[in-house]
C-alpha cells in the first residue's frame, strides 16, 4: 500500500548506512554524526529519483513541498535531515487522510457476529510504528530540544550521552535561526496530530518537548536577540558573532512575529484540552524544573535534580496547572499525575497499595492541594471549585484506587479545615454532613422534601469514618461540627444495633472518636444529651425515624404521629431505655479511657444535688391554694420535669452498675471523687437531721472504701494523697455531726491518715479495712444496697447473740468467744456492704503491683465458718458455704475429719431458696464427692431417690433435682474413675427415668447423657439395657422434654464414644439408628425432631469414619530379624 512505501522511504532515511572502509563509527562524535546523515540524505535521494516504486512518494512529497513555506535548504545538515524527515512523516499523513476519507466500512455480517471489524486504513504495524517512532524521535532531538533555552524541558544531557554528539553537530550560525526552526518543528507535529494513528505516536513519547517549545515561542519573554539565543556551551562565547554572521538576515526578519507567538499560545492552550489530564499535570510539573536550592542531603546516588525553570515558565506552569485544577475533575487528574509521575505506577494498578503505604507522597499531594495558589482571584473562589471534587475522591469503589486517593482526600480536607476553618466549614463540612444535618431540620422542611436516601446516608457515614476515624487529626472545627450531628449519629447507632446493618461498626467507630478526642466536660455533656438528661429532652421522639433500607443501611423518613397516650407513652419509655442501654454499651468500649468513671461520678453528683432540691421544695412547699389554673399547671410541669429527671438518672446509674461495675473506675483520683460524691450526700442528710437506712449504708461503704485505700489495698502516691484532701471538710463534718461515737472515731483517724499522708496508722482503721476487704468479697459491685441495709441492725444483734449462744465442742466455744471478744460490733457495723468476690480496689483498677500481697484478714476458723453457714444472712451463709469448700478443697485436716457434718450442712442447704446459698452448696458437694468418691457417692445416690434415710420426709422435687446437678458435676470431676462407679450411677439414672414427675425423668436422662459419654468401653455391658430403656421412652413417654432428653442422650453417647461407637454399640447401633428415624418421621415436637437429626448426622460421621478411614502416610521403620 502507499502507507507502506512511505514508511518505508522513512525507514532509508533514519537507518544506520555503514561505511565502505568499514571502520566504526563513532556516533558521539559531532562530525561523524554529520557525515552519517548526509550519508542518509544522498541514499534518500537515490532512490526516490531512481526506483520506480518510489514515484508515487516523490509526486506526494513534492506536492506537500509545494505549500511548505519553511521547507528550505539550509548550511546546516542537521536541519536538512530534519526538514526530510518532516517531509516524509507529512506526506504519510496526507496518505492516511486521505485513504480515510476514501474508506468506507462494510457492514456486520448479522450470522457472524463475532467476527472483527475491518481495521481502518490508518492502522499501522507494529514495525511501521516503531520506524515513524524512530523518525519523530529524530525530529524532536535535532529539531526542538537544541533550540530550548536553559531550564527549558529535560536537556539532552539527561537523557543520553548522544546528546553531546547533537549539540556539537548542530550549526546555529546558518538560517534559519534557532526560533524560526523550534517554531518550524512544533508546527509541523502538531499537523501530524490530526491522524489519530500518528497522533497517538506523537503525544505519548514526545508531549512534555511539545509542550516546552509552545511555552518558549508563546510565552517567553523577548528582552533582547541574545537571551532568544540558544546558550550552550559553545555558544556562550561568541553571542555576538552568532547574530553578525548571518548573511542577509537581520534581526527583526529572524524573530517570531506576534500572529505566530499567539498561533503558539493557541496551540498550547488546545493541546492541553486535548490530552489525557493526568498526564499534562504531569508533564506540566516536569517543565516547572526543580528546586532553586537543593539540600546537601537531597541528592541520593546519582539521581541529580532538575535545574531550575526560568522565573517565566515557573509562573506558566503555574498558572496551567491552577487551570487543570478548576476544571472538571480536575482534582483528581491532577492526584493521578502526581502519583504517577512520582513513581507510583499508574494509579490504581499493581503500585497503588505500595504508593499508598508511602503516606510521605500522598501528604505532598494533599498539602498542594490544601495552599490555595497565587494565580487564583480569591481564596473563596478556590475553595468552592475545589472542596467538591475533594470530596469526590472520597467516592472511589475501586479498592486499590481508593487506597490512594482516600488517603490524599483525607490528609487535603484535614488541612483545609486546619488552615481555613471558616471556609472549610461552607464548602467541606456542611456537604459532608448534609444528610445528617437535614435530620435535625426537618420540622422546619415539607414532608416531600424531608427524607434521606440510603445511599446519600450511607455515603455521608463512610466518608465521616474516612475523615475522622482515618484520617485521626482532631481539630476543634471538626470536632465543633461533628458534636452538632452526634444525636443524629447516635440515633442511627442506636437503629443499627436492633437490625443487622453494615453501618454499625463506622457509626460506633465515630462516636467512639469523638468521645475520646473532644474534651471530657464536652464529652460527659454529650452523653447526658444523648441520655436525655440534658436540658434539651432529647429523650422526647424526634420527628424523624430510621427504616431498613435495601441494600443493608437506612433510610430517612418522617415519624408517624401516635394517636394513643398510652403506645405514645410506652414508645416514649422504650425508646429513652434503649437509648441508655446503647450508651453504656458504647461507654463498655472504652475500658481503657477514664470517660465511663467521670461520666459515673458525673452522674452521683447530679443525683445528689438533685436530691438537695428535692428535700429543700418539701422543706419549703409552695402553697398552691392562691395559684392560678395556669400557674398550678406550670408548677406541676416543673415538678415531674424534676423527678423524671431524677428517674433517669438513677437509670443510668443502675445500667452502668450492671454492666460496667468492674471496668467503671480506673484511677484512684477516680475512687476518691467517687468516694467525695457519697460523703457529700451523707453530710447532707445529716446537716439536715436525716438518719435512714441508706444514708447508713452509704456512710458505711464511703469509710469503708476509704480505709480499704489506706490499708494498703492500692499503692498510693502523694499526688493520690493531695487528691484525697477534699474528703478532709466530709470526714471532719461526720467526726462532728454523727450520732456514733466508733463512727466518729473511725471518721477522725481516717482523716489524720491522710493529713500526714499514710504516716498515722489507726487499729480502728485497720480493723475497718480488714472486715471491708472480707466482705466486700461476698457481693457485686452493682448489687442494690438498700435491701442489705435494712438488714444491718438485725446482723449485729444476732452476732450478740452467738456470741452468747453455748456450743456443743470446745472448738465451738472457743469460735463464739473469739466473735464476742475479738471483734467490736460497733467497728462491725462500719463495713462496707459486700462487694464482687474480688477486693473493691481490685475492681476499680487499684490491685497493688506486688505479686501476692498478704491478706488484710487471717483466714476464719472451721467452727466459725460452720456456725456462719446457718446464719440468716444470705452473703455471710454463702460466703461461708464457699470457705468451707475451699478447705475441702485443700484437704485441710479439720475439714477432712468433719466430712459427715460437713455433707450434712450443705445437704440442709440445698433446700435454702436463694440461688447464691444453694449454688454454693452444690459446688461443695460436688468438690466433696470428688474427695471422698466412696462415701460421698452412696449418700447422695440415696438422696436422688427417696430422700435421707432417716427422716420420714422425702425431699422435695427441687431438692432432688438439685442434688441431680450435683451427681453430674461429681461425674464430670471424677474424669477417668467415672468408669469405676459408672454401675452404680447408671443403675440410678435409669430408675429415676421411669420416675412420676417428667421434670425428673429428662433430668435423670440429662445426667445419664454427660455420664455415658465419659465411660467409653465400660459402658459395653450395660449397652441393651440403655439402648432398650432410651428406645422405650422416646415410643411411649408423652412428654416432649423427656424425648427430647432422650435424645439428647443418644447424640451425647455418640459424640462421647466417637470412633469408638463401632466397637462399644455394635449390637445396639442397628436399634439406636431405628429409635432416631422413627422420631424424624413421626414425633410431633419440632426440638425433638431437631435433636434427633444432630444425632444422625453424629451416626452418619461416626459410620463414615468407619467405612472410609482418614489415609495417612506414616512412615513405618521395620528391624528385620
Amino acid at each position: 500500500s502507499m502507507s507502506a512505501v512511505f514508511v518505508e522511504a522513512l525507514n532509508i532515511l533514519i537507518k544506520p548506512v555503514a561505511e565502505s572502509s568499514g571502520s566504526s563509527t563513532n556516533t558521539k562524535d559531532g562530525a561523524s554524526l554529520q557525515k552519517m546523515l548526509q550519508a542518509n540524505l544522498t541514499l534518500l535521494e537515490e532512490k526516490l529519483h531512481g526506483d520506480p516504486r518510489f514515484q508515487d512518494v516523490q509526486g506526494v512529497r513534492a506536492q506537500v513541498r509545494e505549500r511548505l513555506a519553511w521547507c528550505e535548504w539550509s548550511q546546516d545538515v542537521t536541519w536538512n535531515f530534519v526538514v526530510e524527515c518532516l517531509l516524509l512523516l507529512l506526506s504519510l499523513k496526507h496518505c492516511l487522510k486521505s485513504l480515510l476519507e476514501s474508506f468506507v466500512p462494510t457492514k456486520p455480517n448479522q450470522r457472524t457476529p463475532e467476527a472483527a471489524p475491518a481495521l481502518p486504513p490508518d492502522v499501522l504495524s507494529i514495525t511501521q510504528q516503531k520506524t515513524v517512532g524512530s523518525g519523530l524521535q529524530f525530529v524532536v532531538t535535532l529539531g526542538i530540544c537544541p533550540y530550548l533555552l536553559p531550564g527549558v524541558g529535560v536537556p539532552l544531557s539527561r537523557r543520553s550521552a548522544f546528546g553531546a554528539a547533537v549539540e556539537s553537530a548542530v550549526f546555529r550560525d546558518v538560517a534559519p535561526d534557532g526560533s524560526r526552526r523550534l517554531f518550524t518543528s512544533c508546527s509541523a507535529l502538531l499537523e501530524l496530530v490530526e491522524v489519530s494513528s500518528l497522533g497517538t505516536l506523537v503525544l505519548t513519547r514526545h508531549l512534555g518537548d511539545i509542550l516546552a517549545g509552545l511555552c518558549q515561542l508563546g510565552h517567553c519573554p523577548t528582552r533582547s536577540r541574545a537571551q532568544l539565543a540558544v546558550l550552550t556551551e559553545k555558544a556562550k562565547c561568541s553571542v555576538e558573532k552568532l547574530w553578525t554572521g548571518l548573511p542577509n538576515h537581520t534581526s527583526a526578519s529572524t524573530e517570531i512575529g506576534k500572529e505566530e507567538r499567539m498561533s503558539c499560545k493557541r496551540a498550547l492552550q488546545g493541546l492541553l484540552g486535548k490530552v489525557y489530564q493526568p498526564i499534562v499535570i504531569k508533564e506540566l510539573l516536569i517543565l516547572q524544573g526543580g528546586p532553586k536550592q537543593v539540600k546537601l542531603g537531597a541528592v541520593r546516588g546519582s539521581r541529580q535534580p532538575l535545574a531550575p525553570a526560568p522565573p517565566w515558565l515557573r509562573s506558566l506552569c503555574g498558572q496551567l496547572l491552577s487551570d487543570r485544577l478548576a476544571q472538571p475533575s480536575g482534582v483528581q487528574a491532577v492526584v493521578r499525575g502526581i502519583l504517577e509521575g512520582a513513581g507510583a505506577g499508574a494509579v490504581g494498578g499493581m503500585d497503588a497499595e505500595a504508593a499508598a503505604s508511602d503516606w510521605r507522597k500522598c501528604d505532598s499531594v494533599a498539602r498542594i492541594l490544601s495552599a490555595c495558589p497565587q494565580q487564583s482571584l480569591s481564596v473563596d473562589d478556590y475553595y468552592r471549585q475545589v472542596c467538591p471534587q475533594v470530596l469526590e475522591l472520597l467516592h472511589i469503589r475501586d479498592k486499590l484506587t481508593a487506597l490512594q486517593f482516600q488517603r490524599v482526600a483525607t490528609t487535603t480536607v484535614l488541612s483545609m479545615i486546619q488552615q481555613q476553618h471558616s471556609l472549610a466549614d461552607e464548602h467541606l463540612l456542611t456537604p459532608l454532613l448534609s444528610p445528617l444535618l437535614r435530620c435535625l431540620t426537618l420540622a422546619e422542611e415539607k414532608p416531600s422534601m424531608v427524607s434521606v436516601s440510603e445511599s446519600d446516608l450511607s455515603q455521608c457515614i463512610e466518608d465521616l469514618f474516612k475523615v475522622c476515624v482515618v484520617g485521626n487529626s482532631p481539630t476543634p472545627a471538626l470536632l465543633k461540627a461533628l458534636g452538632n450531628v452526634i444525636p443524629v449519629i447516635f440515633s442511627l447507632y442506636c437503629f443499627t444495633k436492633q437490625n443487622v446493618s453494615h453501618l454499625r461498626s463506622p457509626c460506633h467507630e465515630i462516636l467512639q472518636w469523638f468521645l475520646l478526642k473532644t474534651d471530657t466536660n464536652v464529652a460527659i455533656g454529650v452523653l447526658e444529651q444523648l441520655c436525655s438528661l440534658s436540658g434539651q429532652r432529647t429523650g422526647n421522639l424526634p420527628v424523624y425515624q430510621f427504616l431498613p433500607g435495601s441494600d443493608g443501611g437506612a433510610r430517612v423518613s418522617l415519624r408517624e404521629l401516635i394517636s394513643d397516650e398510652d403506645d405514645a407513652l410506652y414508645e416514649k419509655l422504650s425508646f429513652e431505655q434503649w437509648r441508655v442501654e446503647c450508651v453504656v454499651d458504647l461507654l463498655a468500649s472504652l475500658e481503657e479511657s477514664d470517660l465511663p468513671g467521670d461520666f459515673f461520678i458525673s452522674l452521683l453528683k447530679e443525683l445528689t444535688s438533685l436530691a438537695e432540691e428535692v428535700e429543700e421544695a418539701e422543706e419549703e412547699a409552695v402553697p398552691t391554694s392562691s395559684m392560678s389554673l395556669l400557674q398550678l399547671e406550670m408548677y406541676q410541669e416543673q415538678c415531674t420535669a424534676k423527678q423524671e429527671q431524677r428517674l433517669l438518672v438513677l437509670q443510668v446509674l443502675a445500667v452502668m452498675c450492671e454492666k460496667l461495675s468492674h471496668t467503671l473506675l480506673h484511677n484512684p483520683g477516680q475512687v476518691v471523687e467517687f468516694i467525695a460524691a457519697m460523703l457529700r450526700r451523707v453530710c447532707a442528710c445529716l446537716e439536715r437531721g436525716i438518719e435512714g437506712t441508706v444514708e447508713t449504708q452509704t456512710l458505711t461503704m464511703g469509710l469503708g472504701l476509704v480505709a480499704t485505700m489506706l490499708g494498703g489495698a492500692a499503692k498510693l502516691k502523694s499526688e493520690d494523697y493531695t487528691a484525697m484532701a477534699v474528703l478532709l471538710p466530709l470526714l471532719d463534718l461526720v467526726s462532728r455531726q454523727h450520732p456514733d461515737t466508733l463512727v466518729q472515731e473511725l471518721a477522725t483517724d481516717l482523716r489524720a491518715t491522710i493529713a500526714t499522708h499514710g504516716a498515722y496508722m489507726a487499729d480502728s482503721m485497720v480493723r475497718a479495712a480488714r472486715s471491708g476487704s472480707s466482705e466486700s468479697s461476698n457481693r457485686t459491685a452493682g448489687s442494690d444496697t438498700a435491701a442489705t441495709e435494712a438488714k444491718q441492725d438485725e446482723e449485729t444483734a444476732r452476732q450478740r447473740e452467738q456470741a452468747k449462744r453455748p456450743v456443743e465442742r470446745g472448738a465451738g466455744m472457743k469460735a463464739g468467744s473469739v466473735m464476742a471478744g475479738g471483734q467490736d460490733t460497733g467497728t462491725e457495723s462500719l463495713a462496707p456492704p459486700e462487694g464482687p468476690p474480688s477486693h473493691p480496689a481490685d475492681m476499680q483498677g487499684l490491685r497493688p503491683s506486688r505479686p501476692d500481697p498478704p491478706p488484710l484478714q487471717p483466714r476464719k476458723h472451721f467452727s466459725e465458718c460452720v456456725l456462719e453457714a446457718y446464719d440468716p444472712d444470705i452473703p455471710t451463709r454463702a460466703f461461708a458455704l464457699r470457705t468451707l469448700t475451699s478447705m475441702v478443697h485443700k484437704k485441710e485436716a479439720q475439714a477432712l475429719n468433719s466430712q459427715e457434718k460437713i455433707l450434712t450442712l450443705f445437704l440442709e442447704n440445698l433446700e435454702h431458696e436463694d440461688p447464691f446459698v444453694y449454688l454454693s452448696a452444690i459446688q461443695g458437694l460436688a468438690v466433696l464427692a470428688d474427695v471422698f468418691p466412696e462415701q460421698i457417692l452412696r449418700r447422695l445416690l440415696d438422696e436422688y431417690q427417696q430422700g435421707p434415710p432417716d427422716s420420714r420426709k422425702p425431699r422435695s422435687l427441687e431438692t432432688r433435682l438439685k442434688v441431680g446437678e450435683v451427681l453430674m458435676r461429681a461425674s464430670r470431676a471424677l474424669g477417668d474413675l467415672a468408669s469405676h462407679y459408672g454401675g452404680p450411677l447408671i443403675n440410678v439414672f435409669l430408675r429415676r427415668a421411669r420416675d412420676e414427675d417428667s421434670m425428673m425423668r429428662a433430668s435423670s436422662l440429662s445426667n445419664l447423657g454427660e455420664l455415658c459419654q465419659r465411660l467409653n468401653f465400660a459402658l459395653g455391658p450395660m449397652a441393651h439395657e440403655l439402648s432398650w430403656c432410651l428406645s422405650a421412652i422416646l415410643k411411649t413417654d408423652r412428654e416432649a422434654e423427656v424425648r427430647r432428653a432422650a435424645v439428647h442422650v443418644i447424640a451425647l453417647l455418640l459424640r462421647g464414644l466417637s470412633d469408638r461407637s463401632m466397637q462399644v454399640l455394635s449390637e445396639v447401633l442397628r436399634d439406636l439408628y431405628r429409635a432416631l428415624k422413627l422420631v424424624v418421621q413421626m414425633d410431633r415436637d419440632d426440638i425433638t425432631v431437631l435433636h434427633a437429626q444432630l444425632a444422625l448426622e453424629e451416626l452418619d460421621d461416626v459410620v463414615r469414619r468407619f467405612i472410609f478411614p482418614e489415609q495417612k502416610l506414616e512412615k513405618k521403620i521395620v528391624v528385620l530379624p
